[in-house]
C-alpha cells in the first residue's frame, strides 16, 4: 500500500509539513502566553499525539527495540531544552506561560536537528520505519516536557490557593 508512493515525495512532503507545524507551534506558543494557562491545555497535546501510536499496528512502521530505546533517550534529552525554556508565572491571580525568546531558538534548533536526522538516516531506514522512529522521538520529547509543565503549573496553582 505505502510502497507505491515515491519515497522522495513522502520525505520532502513530510519535511515541509514538519516545518509548517513547527512555525505554527511558534505562533500558538506566542498566542497562548497571552491567556491564562490551564491543565487541559497542557495535557491535551501528548494525549492527542498518542493516537499516532496506532501506526505501529502496521508492520511497515515498526521499529526495532534498539532503535526505539535510542529514539526515547534522544527525545528525553531534547525535552530538557523545552522544559528549561517553559516557565510559568502568576499575573493577577492567574497562572500564565512566561514568554521566552530562547524557546523560539530551541524550537528552530530541534526542527533543524529533526530534519537533519531525517535526511541523514533516510538512506539507512525505509520510510515507514523512519516515520515510526521520529514519532517515538517526538513523543518522548513532548510527554516529559508536558509533564514537567503540568507539575510546575500545579505548584503555582497551589501557591495561588494558599494566598
Amino acid at each position: 500500500m505505502f510502497e507505491s508512493i515515491p519515497s522522495q515525495f513522502i520525505l520532502i512532503a513530510s519535511t515541509v509539513l514538519v516545518v509548517v507545524m513547527g512555525i505554527t507551534m511558534m505562533f500558538v506558543r506566542a498566542k497562548s502566553a497571552k491567556k491564562p494557562a490551564n491543565a487541559k491545555k497542557i495535557i491535551i497535546p501528548p494525549i492527542a499525539m498518542s493516537s499516532g501510536a496506532l501506526m505501529f499496528l502496521f508492520p511497515y512502521f515498526r521499529v526495532s527495540w534498539e532503535h526505539t530505546l535510542v529514539a526515547v533517550i534522544v527525545g528525553m534529552l531534547c525535552s530538557i531544552l523545552l522544559i528549561k525554556t517553559s516557565k510559568f508565572h502568576i499575573v493577577h491571580e492567574d497562572v500564565y506561560l512566561k514568554p521566552s525568546k530562547a524557546f523560539f531558538f530551541v524550537l528552530v534548533g530541534l526542527l533543524a536537528f529533526r530534519t537533519g536526522g531525517k535526511v541523514f538516516l533516510g538512506g539507512d531506514f525505509h520510510l515507514g520505519e523512519l516515520g515510526g522512529l521520529f514519532w517515538i522521538l517526538a513523543f518522548s520529547m513532548i510527554a516529559p516536557w508536558r509533564i514537567a509543565m503540568l507539575l510546575q503549573f500545579k505548584k503555582l496553582q497551589k501557591k495561588l490557593q494558599v494566598t
